[in-house]
């Protein structure tokens, strides 16, 4: 199974950010968490097929909701770990 780890700054703590992420990796049938770090920045991990890790990723690159999204960083890999369901951190 592949994973994506993505990490978005910009204005995406505190306006259901990380809520908006896990509706859209739901709908693409992914697992993993979405939580916000220290800096101002959320970090995402997802799993699922690699067509819809794309799909995730595009998405929010298009900023969605209230966000506005500066910057986004992402690495695809193998998972390591399984996660059963999405959760927000």
């Amino acid at each position: 199974m592949k994973e994506i780890h993505i990490i978005v700054s910009g204005k995406v703590q505190g306006i259901f950010f990380r809520a908006t992420v896990k509706e859209i990796a739901e709908d693409f049938k992914l697992n993993g968490y979405a939580k916000n770090l220290k800096d101002g920045s959320v970090e995402i991990v997802a799993q699922g097929l690699e067509t819809s890790l794309e799909e995730l990723l595009k998405e929010i690159k298009n900023s969605p909701g209230e966000s506005q999204v500066e910057k986004c960083q992402s690495s695809l890999r193998n998972s390591q770990v399984e996660f059963s369901s999405f959760r927000i951190l």
